[in-house]
């Protein structure tokens, strides 16, 4: 798949909860040729290394990409600094992404964790009310885009470790009670490991198909360094496959968690 490496200007920056930060950009190439689960790779000046982030949300008619990200070193803390009017250097769009059809043939669930619940509104866009959206955050404070997916049409389920707003606990439980109700065909999840885990054991014992977007350090984003190894079984036999050029995207049932 090609990608392009360019400045492009931003549209349109936000400060939401916490360090997190959401900027639009208007890139007409990366925005045609984008899919739902895919991400860039951003250059922070003085930086060696570029900084991945998934794509949140795509226009493919204004020619704009809408990014998420949250402040967690000085790499991102540099990007933040960036302002509307300024260009953002970006190669994108990169990876795979979700294998998301024209038409579900069921209700279709995706789940969500902190940074992890940006990649996939664009699927609560597409589905409307045919998709569940499940998203767990720690706490009230954390709680981003809850707006943006129950605007989409979306059934919005909210999930705090703390109990400060929504069920409390984990994101497990909601989702056993969504398959136990039936009519679901595909599953779509990002977030932490330990989520991602508990997500595909739910989807297997409900024998319901699942994708999981997998979060990865990477170097540099199109395959060449192989610091995103994963292990993957496939046909029996596992093999390390690359989290940006593989990936991030799997069929949840082939990761060795």
């Amino acid at each position: 798949m090609s990608y392009f490496c360019g400045s492009y200007p931003i549209v349109k920056k936000q400060s939401l909860a916490g360090q997190i930060y959401s900027y639009t950009l208007h890139c007409p190439e990366v925005a045609k040729e984008a899919q739902i689960g895919q991400f860039v790779q951003i250059k922070a000046e003085g930086y060696t290394l570029r900084r991945p982030i998934s794509i949140c949300q795509t226009d493919k008619e204004r020619g704009t990409l809408r990014l998420m990200f949250e402040v967690r070193g000085g790499g991102t803390d540099k990007i933040s600094e960036l302002h509307e009017g300024e260009l953002m250097d970006v190669i994108a769009p990169l990876g795979h992404g979700f294998t998301v059809p024209e038409k579900p043939e069921g209700k279709v669930i995706v789940v969500g964790g902190g940074i992890g619940v940006p990649p996939m509104l664009d699927i609560a866009k597409k589905y409307g009310d045919s998709c569940t959206a499940i998203l767990g955050f720690r706490s009230f404070d954390r709680i981003i885009l809850d707006k943006d997916y129950a605007a989409a049409g979306a059934k919005t389920v909210i999930c705090t470790d703390d109990g400060s707003a929504g069920v409390k606990g984990t994101v497990a439980d909601p989702l056993k009670a969504e398959l136990a109700a039936g009519g679901v065909s595909m599953i779509y999840a990002c977030g932490p490991t330990p989520m991602l885990k508990a997500v595909v054991e739910a989807a297997k014992d409900a024998n319901v198909p699942c994708e999981v977007s997998l979060e990865q350090r990477m170097g540099c984003g199109v395959g060449a360094c192989v610091v995103c190894a994963c292990t993957i079984k496939r046909d029996g036999k596992e093999q390390v496959l690359r989290v940006c050029k593989d990936g991030p995207v799997f069929k949840g049932d082939e990761v060795v968690f």
